[in-house]
């Protein structure tokens, strides 16, 4: 008899699948190039790396049945990043490891698989509370006055295009601690609703006076829980 995917029996059901039997979480890397890799073509590569390394995955139930694949606070299009994750779920069991080597071999060099974990009990979402950007601002000036104002100020925002049209981001609320060392900016940022980019706080130095030629590269250096205004990897 079929299963659902909470391992209730239930043969009426459309496409009935395999119960869940582990739960896995994967650290993933965009490196160089594939930075300008946007959410949804990871997802499509992704599946197709799951399906080459013969990961052995859940689906959903129902007519459409979709892999069991949760993204967690994916960094924006452009954006390199050491730190964006993602938990699968298995109707095996297998060794982590195997599957980070499978998984990486099956994917692009630039989007690389850094690790894989048991999951344990709880919310994923829950230990990833800030993310440490590092900026680089080649031939920018006037960067320690506006990093200064921006430290000093209770509250700075900035415009950005949604989905429901401008809106304006308060980004010094989200901002933990800034640091200008020479060419690079590197910002704990907290992750708050709507989410706070690197563009954004460059926005913000800009409004302050700075002067940032060009399209700075940021990149995600982590990403998990915040302690003691350190971001922690949460995986540990």
């Amino acid at each position: 008899m079929s299963t659902t995917l909470e391992g209730t029996p239930n043969p009426e059901a459309p496409n009935p699948q395999l119960p869940i039997v582990q739960k896995l979480r994967v650290r993933y890397a965009k490196r160089g190039r594939l930075r300008f890799t946007s959410h949804r073509d990871f997802g499509r590569a992704f599946e197709r790396a799951v399906r080459r390394a013969r990961v052995p995955i859940g689906y959903s139930s129902g007519f459409t049945p979709h892999p069991k694949i949760s993204y967690a606070n994916a960094a924006p299009t452009g954006a390199a990043s050491e730190a964006e994750f993602l938990e699968i779920g298995l109707t095996q069991v297998c060794d982590p490891d195997q599957v980070r080597a499978s998984l990486d071999a099956a994917l692009p060099p630039g989007l690389d698989i850094v690790a894989v974990v048991q999951a344990p009990e709880g919310t994923f979402a829950d230990r990833l509370a800030a993310s440490l950007w590092s900026i680089r601002v080649d031939g920018a000036t006037g960067l320690d006055a506006a990093a200064a104002a921006f430290l000093a100020a209770d509250d700075i925002s900035v415009e950005r295009m949604t989905k429901r049209g401008m809106r304006d981001i308060d980004v010094r609320a989200a901002v933990v601690s800034l640091v200008v060392d020479a060419q690079t900016v590197d910002a704990v940022v907290l992750s708050t609703i709507p989410t706070v980019r690197p563009d954004d706080v460059i926005q913000a130095l800009r409004q302050l006076g700075a002067d940032v030629p060009g399209a700075p590269v940021s990149t995600r250096v982590e990403q998990g829980p915040l302690v003691d205004g350190t971001v922690q990897d949460p995986l540990a």
